[in-house]
Order: C-alpha cells, then sequence, then structure tokens
C-alpha cells in the first residue's frame, strides 16, 4: 500500500434465506487489519420501518413501499412546493423535516455498524487517523429491496457529519460480483463524450423547436462542464478538460465516437428505464441501448467514469412480487469492469443537477479521487438546497472493488525554490485543430502520442495514420513548462509526418524536427486533418479568469 492511499473496509448486506425476511447478515470483506473481518446478524424491525415510511413521505419522489420496492417506469413529478412549504412552518415546521433526515440517519448507522462491525469501523478509524489518512467505506448492498435505502445519509449521532459528506471517511456502494479491472493509466486532462439522448420533457413547436432546445441544453452542459474547471485556487494544479457533444446519436454512431476520441468520462443525459439487462438508455426516437450493450465498449475503450444526470440509473428492474438482482445500470456496468459510475437515486431537479455537475467538474479538474469530488459536489448541493431538502442525498457512486478512484495524474513540482518564491508565470503547449480550435490536446507531462491506437493520447482514425505514429516531447535546458522549454516531434510512422515551413510543406520519415508556436502539421497524408502546435501563457489566461 502506497503513503497516500487511504485504508480499506468493504462490508455486505445480504438477506438470510433461512430465516425470516427483516433478518439481514453484515460482513467484513476487506479490512485494514486481519481481526476486522467480522460478520453480525441484524434484524430490521419495525421501528425502523415506520422510519423509513415516514422518510419517504417527506423526501422521496415517487411512492415507495415500507419495504424498499422500485416501481418499474412511471416517475411521477415531485411536488417540491408542498415540501417547501412544510419547510418553511406550512403543514410541518422545518425543524421536524431536518429531524426526520437525521433521525433515519442515525438509524441507518445504528443499525449498519453495531456489534463487532462497530468495532471494526472503530479501529479502522483510529488507523486511518493515526495515519493520517482517510478511510474508504465501501457497502456492497446483495439484497435488492434495500438499493433504493439512502446509506449515504448516515451519520453516527446528532451534530456529526453524514457518511457522504466526510472527506475523511471516502463512502461509495460497490459490488464484489464484476469482471477484473483492466490496467488502468493515469491521464493528464479531463477528455468528456456528452451525450444528450432523447428527452421526454423537450417541448416546442414541432420537430425544429425540439432540436434548439436540446442544442441549447447540450451548450449548458458543455460550457458548466468546461468553466467548473476553470478559475480554480491554483490554476497551474488544474487539469484541462475537454468536452466534445453528441446530440440523440445512433447507436453506431456512439460506439464510433467512443472508440475514436479517448475519453475517459461518459457522461449521459436523457430518457431511459429500468430493464433486466442495465436498463434502456434512449439515445433517439427508435434507437435504444441497454446497458450491457454500453458497457462493452465502456470497458474496451477504458473509460473510468460514467455520469448518468437521471434518476432511472441507479434503479434495479422490479417484476411482479420480484426486485431483479444486479439489473441496474450502474451495477452491469461496474460488473463488466467499468471502475466507476455515478447516477441518481431519485429524480433530480434541472438546477440541483447544475450545481452538482459544476462542482463536481471542478473538484475532478483538482485532481481529486472520485469519491472525495462526490462528496465536495454533495456538499454544494446542502449548502444551496439545504439539510431537509432531498437533493444532497440523490447522487450514488459506484466503485469498483479494485479501482483507487484516481483519474488524472498528480501535479509534481520538480522545481526546488526558496520559500515565498512564486513559480512565475507557466506555459502550456497544445495541438490542435486549424478548423476547430476548441478541440485541442494539451501536451501534459511534456509527451503527446498520435496514432490510430485507443491508447494514443491523441487519437486519428484515418485511413493513412499509423497504430503509434508520433510523438510530441519536450527536451529542455530549462524546466518543463517554463520559458525556455522547446519541444520536438518524433516521426514513426509508415507514411511519414508533414509540416509546413516558409518554403511550403516538408516531410519527416522516421526523424524528429524542433516544433516552433504555429507549426502546422498532416499526419500521414496531404489530405489529413490539418492541425496546429500552440503555446499558451497559463498564467495570464489564469489572471484574466481570476478578475473577472
Amino acid at each position: 500500500m502506497s503513503l497516500s492511499e487511504p485504508l480499506s473496509l468493504q462490508l455486505a448486506i445480504d438477506r438470510l434465506t433461512v430465516a425470516a425476511e427483516d433478518r439481514y447478515a453484515i460482513w467484513v470483506l476487506e479490512s485494514p487489519y486481519p481481526g476486522g473481518y467480522v460478520h453480525h446478524d441484524r434484524i430490521w424491525d419495525e421501528a425502523l420501518s415506520n422510519l423509513w415510511r415516514n422518510w419517504q413521505d417527506f423526501f422521496s419522489l415517487r411512492p415507495l413501499p415500507q419495504v424498499p420496492h422500485v416501481p418499474s417506469t412511471y416517475v411521477p413529478q415531485f411536488d417540491r412546493e408542498r415540501l417547501s412549504s412544510m419547510a418553511n412552518g406550512g403543514e410541518r415546521p422545518r425543524g421536524y423535516t431536518s429531524r426526520l433526515m437525521q433521525d433515519l440517519g442515525i438509524a441507518l448507522w445504528q443499525w449498519l455498524f453495531d456489534g463487532p462491525i462497530q468495532q471494526s469501523l472503530e479501529r479502522s478509524l483510529g488507523m486511518a487517523m493515526g495515519q493520517d489518512k482517510p478511510l474508504r467505506i465501501r457497502l456492497d448492498i446483495r439484497t435488492p429491496a434495500l438499493i433504493n435505502v439512502p446509506w449515504e445519509i448516515m451519520q453516527a449521532q446528532s451534530g456529526r457529519q453524514a457518511i457522504a459528506l466526510s472527506q475523511q471517511i471516502l463512502f461509495s456502494r460497490t459490488t464484489s460480483a464484476v469482471d477484473p479491472l483492466l490496467p488502468q493509466r493515469l491521464d493528464g486532462a479531463l477528455r468528456i463524450l456528452l451525450v444528450l439522448g432523447q428527452d421526454e420533457a423537450l417541448t416546442g413547436d414541432g420537430p425544429n423547436a425540439a432540436t434548439l432546445q436540446l442544442h441549447e441544453e447540450a451548450q449548458v452542459l458543455k460550457e458548466l462542464l468546461e468553466q467548473g474547471t476553470s478559475g480554480l485556487r491554483d490554476s497551474s494544479d488544474k487539469a484541462f478538460c475537454q468536452v466534445h457533444t453528441l446530440l440523440q446519436p445512433e447507436p453506431a454512431e456512439l460506439i464510433q465516437q467512443l472508440e475514436t476520441g479517448n475519453y475517459n468520462v461518459f457522461f449521459y443525459a436523457g430518457h431511459g428505464i429500468p430493464a433486466p439487462d442495465g436498463g434502456l438508455l434512449f439515445l433517439r426516437p427508435g434507437s435504444p441501448l441497454n446497458g450491457t450493450e454500453l458497457a462493452q465498449v465502456l470497458t474496451r475503450q477504458r473509460i473510468k467514469l460514467a455520469v448518468f444526470n437521471a434518476c432511472w440509473g441507479g434503479q434495479p428492474d422490479q417484476r411482479p412480487q420480484r426486485t431483479m438482482a444486479r439489473s441496474s445500470l450502474a451495477e452491469v456496468l461496474l460488473h463488466h469492469g467499468v471502475p466507476a459510475v455515478l447516477a441518481m437515486r431519485d429524480s433530480i431537479a434541472d438546477e440541483e443537477a447544475l450545481s452538482f455537475i459544476q462542482a463536481f467538474a471542478q473538484a475532478l479538474a483538482e485532481r481529486r479521487p472520485v469519491e472525495e469530488a462526490v462528496a465536495i459536489a454533495r456538499q454544494q448541493l446542502l449548502t444551496l438546497y439545504k439539510f431537509n431538502q432531498p437533493a444532497w442525498t440523490l447522487p450514488m457512486l459506484y466503485m469498483h472493488p479494485s479501482f483507487d478512484g484516481v483519474i488524472l495524474n498528480p501535479v509534481v513540482d520538480d522545481v526546488t525554490r526558496l520559500p515565498g518564491e512564486s513559480s512565475g508565470h507557466q506555459q502550456l503547449a497544445t495541438l490542435r485543430f486549424v478548423k476547430d480550435p476548441e478541440s485541442a490536446w494539451p501536451i501534459y507531462g511534456g509527451v503527446l502520442r498520435i496514432g490510430r491506437r485507443p491508447g494514443n493520447d491523441l487519437v486519428l482514425s484515418e485511413p493513412w495514420v499509423s497504430s503509434q505514429h508520433a510523438e510530441i516531447f519536450c527536451r529542455h535546458g530549462n524546466t518543463l513548462g517554463q520559458p525556455g522549454a522547446t519541444y520536438y516531434l518524433r516521426d514513426y510512422s509508415r507514411y511519414g509526418t508533414l509540416y509546413q515551413v516558409d518554403q511550403g510543406w516538408q516531410q519527416v520519415h522516421r526523424g524528429e524536427i524542433e516544433l516552433t508556436p504555429g507549426t502546422q502539421l498532416r499526419f500521414g497524408s496531404p489530405n489529413g486533418q490539418c492541425l496546429e502546435f500552440v503555446i499558451e501563457d497559463v498564467s495570464s489566461s489564469a489572471s484574466s479568469s481570476a478578475s473577472k
């Protein structure tokens, strides 16, 4: 275990099949010390059932029975005005809803962490505090009836922070029935594929109005994700965020984009329903895609995080008198080897979702682990929409048991400076399309690999581009990212790389050339897409952002 890696405590809950339906087994699957692997049986008693039922009466956005049970497809609109009036002293005082939220959180904590499970938790927390590390707690819920219980609101006692709000406890859900996690390579930038599917709520006079509204929604989300990563406290440490949007794509178009774009985050907003194979995503009218089909391409292309801005992403499929085990989209993607999946437990309002997305994207760009980024964004929801509102309870994070939550390379400052000495202005080298300057690939870490295979940093799917065509690297007499650093292109390809000079286009084949700002490149053929090498002053852009 590395010095920076959190300690881990993983728990599982399952119903006892040889006992009454209200009896459950809880046991420790992973512990930071040998004696922590314990088990304990618990009864879901009438008092807890009544508290859970009362909580649903006020906070559920859909009707749920006493023992958690998921309706199949219909999602009624939540009456937020009613809850708001209660919170402001209407039907019930605001203090009642706050106490109800807190009481269920405490009751769930006491039910889960009892007896030997509590002892294992306390010792694990003590070890984490002694080593100045967070404790990662992952909960494997093997009984489908308990999926909708808001375990994220658990708290040890009054006045203590809920478990999913803490940055000292990194909480997530998990499942042990998973395929092995493929080797993960840390990235230098966030590369997000934003997909807007069919939306039942779109209104407008005819298809043209609906299409315009969809474009507007896509632009809002794209700007939110990109702007959420700008203007950070230390802009020199932030990761670049590139967002590519697809509007109501055909399944084949979505798969092709995933295979050629070298993304690490998949973001879907649109209509869907629970179904046995991980739900159905309605990409466009008449073109559904189920979770199992989506999982194949997400795992093949090494997507690290899948985000679904919809309530059905965490819902298992419901059959008469029976809830299908491991049928939710989040669980199915995890089973196939997707490292992390974020979905909503219930319907979330647009303004709440936008607030969450912006805070989440900013935390990811600060190179925080996924669990910590979700906790920070959840804190934002609680601050804006209050403790006695359901918004902060809605995000559900599922993590593969083998995934450490890290997506981006940590920042390594290899320059020794005197105390108080600033790093000065920094420069960022970037390769971008001439016709579409917003499609850009920053050269983080001093190397950018170009080729046709998905493993490259920049994937070009043109037939004349070799699998591993070329790389751009920094050879510096000074320091990477500082003025004076020099960049070169080294060609490994079959057909060479074209570069533009004053005399016109020249070719480099199995050799290297020095790159100057403004150099234009074509890989493999004069008919290839034209890209431009540029160097930008990071500090100036950061200063201008900070001054706004």
